[in-house]
């Protein structure tokens, strides 16, 4: 077994993201009186379990369609250069699924026991939903996406379900504030995909993968990239006001930064494979920006 291969085609740098939206709903929970530290890890280990899952999954079937091929900008794949073959992705998805799915249910039972079937009724075709989810993005006949709606699916997994999700978790309630950074988390989750569909947009086209870029062009694409993180932060601030933060806590706006210096990179930007580092820019920035909210709240 290549440990190295299985490593890279599970795209650790994509992994801070995913667990952006988790410490978000956790930590405004625990702000309100709700810790629980259990499920906040098994919270994270569900979340990196659906991550790696859609990484494998991705990797498997732009590598069957075809799509990963010289014309693709970003880093070479699995199937695509090899390392790992059709075969074994398909059995290395179909393990990870099971796994995750038992860490799902592990979460469930420590969230809401016996006395809440109907909420673990619930959670559990939710997580069978984000398996889905994140298995059909590219895999199959209908992968949605590409039918442009990958932006639609990735704020609703990485964003609402992620963040209003985990605090119901806690609170077994929904604060209606928390919805303000849950769509924030997934607005910034789906500015990494649109950075990632505007790199790949001529690949993409040319293999028939009709991503959101695809389908508007790139200069509409900069305007949305330019909206959804304005109204990121925004919301997040908005988020801040109302709970009446204290002027202390609004150290969380340093990590405004690094997002003001990313959209003046994009602007500039008319070389689509120089958008690869910003990739990793915006997503450690949401991570970043996650965590100094956390911190901000308690």
């Amino acid at each position: 077994m290549n440990i190295k291969a299985w490593l890279e085609a599970a795209r650790l740098r994509t992994l801070p993201l995913s667990v952006s939206g988790i410490l978000v709903g956790s930590f405004y929970a625990f702000s309100q009186g709700f810790a629980n530290w259990t499920i906040l890890a098994f919270a994270l280990v569900t979340t990196l379990g659906l991550q790696v899952l859609s990484n494998f999954a991705n990797d498997y079937g732009d590598g069957v369609k075809g799509t990963d091929n010289e014309h693709r900008i970003g880093p070479q794949r699995a199937i695509q250069s090899g390392s790992i073959t059709v075969e074994a992705m398909k059995k290395g998805i179909i393990i990870t699924s099971i796994l995750t799915l038992i860490a799902a249910v592990i979460l469930i039972y420590l969230s809401f026991g016996k006395e809440n079937f109907g909420y673990s009724v619930f959670f559990f075709f939710l997580g069978l939903a984000a398996i889905a989810a994140a298995i059909k993005y590219t895999v199959g006949k209908s992968a949605y996406g590409y039918r442009g709606l990958g932006d639609l699916f990735v704020f609703i997994f990485f964003g609402l379900v992620s963040v209003l999700g985990c605090y119901f978790l806690f609170a077994k309630n929904i604060d209606g504030l928390i919805i303000m950074p849950a769509i924030s988390v997934g607005l910034l989750s789906v500015a990494v995909l649109n950075l990632n569909n505007m790199r790949d947009q001529v690949g993409d086209a040319l293999s028939g993968k009709n991503t959101l870029v695809v389908i508007m062009g790139a200069k509409a694409a900069k305007l949305y990239h330019y909206f959804i993180i304005i109204t990121a932060l925004v919301l997040i601030l908005t988020f801040a006001l109302l709970n009446n933060f204290r002027p202390g806590q609004y150290v969380f706006l340093v990590a405004y930064a690094p997002f003001i210096m990313h959209i003046r990179t994009v602007a500039k930007n008319t070389v689509p494979k120089d958008l690869d580092p910003e990739l990793k820019k915006v997503a450690l920035g949401t991570f970043f920006l996650s965590v100094m909210l956390c911190l901000a709240m308690q």
